[in-house]
């Protein structure tokens, strides 16, 4: 059975409506899921003109209520904004929308009627206006599942990234890493790959130093003691897992296809194959929420400045929706 997908609008002023709408005149994505918009039924039909389409909108309150046809887009409507609302703008009213959706959107998944999490862009400044005060969409989603263990994937067509650790300096990133947090990431990708249908998913983690340590050579034994506890731990218990590994010959094995994923220690270590590899498609995911709940999401902003003049391209968000779609837990 195709999964349902849970597309969320995201900021109403931004570029979110275009792209899900662009996207959604796309009829390979029926052809591999059942999309369900979480939004406002009114500013779609608003920008049905703007990007030149026919589609038809399709105002719902529950998932059952769907047609799942391509030349329909399903919307389950929350009628939350007024039809006049300005594109490039920053307000209060997106703001709280935006959260308001991505909550219904939690509220589906934990009920079985949606089986994964697709995102577009919020706002921060329109989301701390709407009383919101969360950094984005990840923090609302822990604390809305009640998670305290997550993680990002990014991903390519080409590549699968996980972090131990994201948006911090890298001296504070390197301190913050432990046999724990190795271990947990390590199971988050294996678990997650797991349920989307991967059978003993390969995953490889990226050493901390330069050629992984080489055996003291660089660094001071981060590798032993940081990673490696981790990954032993992870292997006792059949996970297939090797590494530490050189970062700078990794990424093109994994690129090649002898792994399905990376552990990488830092930002920039995993960030930067995956802007070289695919900057276009790339999909920012978050895992391990509790639930089993999976939530992708573009890999660009709101972009203010071209809201609402056919200048948006649909290409990430198409490439999220596949994500969320491979991912999705396996009926």
């Amino acid at each position: 059975m195709k999964p349902i997908i849970g597309i969320t609008m995201g900021d109403a002023a931004g570029i979110g409506p275009e792209v899900i709408v662009k996207a959604l005149n796309h009829k390979e994505v029926y052809e591999n899921c059942r999309p369900l918009v979480i939004g406002d039924a009114k500013i779609l039909e608003k920008v049905k003109p703007i990007v030149q389409v026919t589609l038809q909108i399709n105002s719902i309150k529950d998932p059952s209520e769907a047609k799942y046809e391509y030349g329909t887009i399903d919307v389950i409507d929350l009628d939350l904004l007024p039809i006049d609302l300005p594109f490039g703008e920053v307000s209060a009213i997106a703001g709280d929308g935006a959260f308001q959706y991505l909550a219904k959107a939690v509220d589906l998944a934990k009920e079985k009627k949606i089986d994964s999490i697709c995102t577009a862009p919020l706002n921060k400044e329109a989301l701390h206006k709407g009383g919101h005060m969360y950094p984005g969409h990840t923090e609302i989603l822990a604390k809305l599942t009640d998670t305290e263990d997550f993680s990002m994937m990014l991903t390519t067509p080409n590549l699968r990234v996980i972090h131990l650790t994201t948006h911090m300096g890298l001296i504070k990133a390197i301190e913050s890493i432990n046999p724990e947090r190795t271990y947990t990431v390590i199971k988050l990708a294996h678990d997650t790959l797991s349920k989307a249908g991967f059978d003993h998913p390969s995953i490889a983690v990226c050493g901390i130093n330069p050629h992984a340590g080489e055996n003291g050579l660089f660094g001071n034994g981060e590798e032993e003691e940081k990673l490696m506890p981790g990954i032993a731990k992870a292997q006792s218990e059949g996970i297939n897992v090797t590494g530490p590994l050189p970062a700078d010959t990794l990424f093109f094995r994994a690129g090649r296809g002898d792994f399905d994923i990376v552990v990488a220690c830092y930002h920039d270590q995993g960030h930067a194959p995956i802007k070289v590899m695919g900057i276009e498609e790339g999909v920012n995911i978050t895992v391990g929420l509790k639930g089993g709940i999976i939530r992708t999401s573009v890999d660009h902003g709101t972009a203010f400045d071209i809201a609402g003049k056919n200048i948006a391209d649909e290409k990430s968000m198409l490439a999220a929706i596949r994500s969320a779609i491979e991912l999705a837990p396996k009926r």
